[in-house]
């Protein structure tokens, strides 16, 4: 699994939400909780428009990152490895 699989699943009828929620319960160990689907889904429309990817974005409870309760986007686009879905498909 892992990459190919994400990428594989990007070229789905699936929306955005449900491939999300299959690559971050299938491709980690152990799962993301599927609250992080809203927050992946906003890094990734964030980052494919241009956006700063030090920008911060909440993260829901109780997740944490660094002790805070947000992270920047280029750790969460890097944590949860979603460079298939980012248009210029960098790894961060």
């Amino acid at each position: 699994m892992g990459r190919a699989y994400a990428e594989g699943i990007t070229d789905t009828d699936l929306s955005l939400e449900q491939q999300l929620e299959w690559h971050l319960r299938g491709n980690h160990y152990p799962p993301v909780p599927v609250t992080m689907v809203p927050v992946c889904r906003d890094v990734i429309k964030h980052l494919n428009e241009g956006g700063d990817i030090n920008q911060h974005f909440v993260l829901p409870t109780p997740s944490t990152w660094r002790g805070k309760n947000s992270a920047p986007a280029w750790a969460i686009a890097e944590g949860h490895h979603l460079d298939p879905w980012l248009i210029d498909g960098e790894e961060y």
